[in-house]
């Protein structure tokens, strides 16, 4: 059966094109440039000696892992104002910042970073709906580059990512099941929901809500299962961008 296209020509069980683009911020341990359709992120992942003062006071072994996202002024149709310039940051920025940090949090030993704090900064140079979903998928790719050069430096014995991690966001609109929304879907979806997985396909993180709208348990499974078959296609391309960008070291 065909299934019918959205606003863009996708089939709803279709992503939009996907690229990856590595040395993007070159004074970064690690770094690349995501796009999701016309969503693009700088991800970019820094390793510095050191870890919090908590974890000193704690006696907690091992470093740290921390996420800072922005999304810069031009990033929308209309300027958003700086963070910087309102004197603080909004509650939607520390929210997604926080699941940048758990996403990759869940896939990373610690202890084997050694005392060392790996930052991780995504800034939206444009946003097109998904934009927490690209920057995860994008940051894990910018954590396992700066790892494998402290790794070619032996400043690493090992590599501490036990296994990637990408998200997708899945959506209900005019009663279809749709994967990884645009800002134009995802403005005026019934249910939007975003889905962090493993490589190995084990779930981190699930956020749904209705909008204005109720769903059903079958609903919801049908839009897991979506988002798992996406993100299997999203996982295969960081699996071959790594291969390349490593020279073949392996991801």
């Amino acid at each position: 059966m065909t299934l019918p296209s959205r606003a863009d020509g996708r089939r709803p069980n279709q992503l939009r094109p996907i690229s990856f683009e590595a040395g993007i911020a070159p004074h970064a341990t690690g770094s690349v440039l995501v796009s999701f359709g016309s969503t693009r992120v700088i991800c970019a992942a820094t390793i510095e000696a050191g870890v919090p003062s908590w974890m000193k006071q704690q006696g907690v072994k091992g470093g740290w892992l921390t996420a800072e996202y922005s999304m810069l002024p031009y990033a929308t149709h209309e300027r958003k104002t700086r963070d910087s310039s309102r004197g603080k940051v909004d509650g939607r920025t520390v929210e997604i910042q926080r699941l940048i940090g758990r996403s990759l949090r869940a896939v990373i030993d610690l202890e084997k970073l050694g005392s060392n704090t790996l930052w991780v900064d995504c800034d939206v140079l444009q946003a097109d709906g998904g934009t927490r979903t690209a920057s995860i998928t994008g940051a894990y790719l910018a954590c396992r580059l700066a790892v494998q050069r402290l790794i070619d430096a032996q400043k690493l014995s090992e590599n501490p990512l036990s296994d990637s991690v990408a998200a997708v966001s899945v959506g209900i609109l005019g009663g279809r099941e749709l994967l990884d929304l645009p800002y134009v879907e995802d403005r005026d979806a019934e249910v939007d929901c975003n889905v962090v997985m493993t490589g190995q396909g084990r779930f981190v993180e699930v956020q749904g809500a209705g909008e204005e709208a109720t769903f059903s348990h079958d609903q919801f499974v049908s839009l897991l299962d979506l988002a798992r078959a996406g993100l299997a296609e999203i996982h295969s391309l960081q699996t071959s961008f790594l291969m390349k960008a490593l020279l073949g070291k392996g991801a």
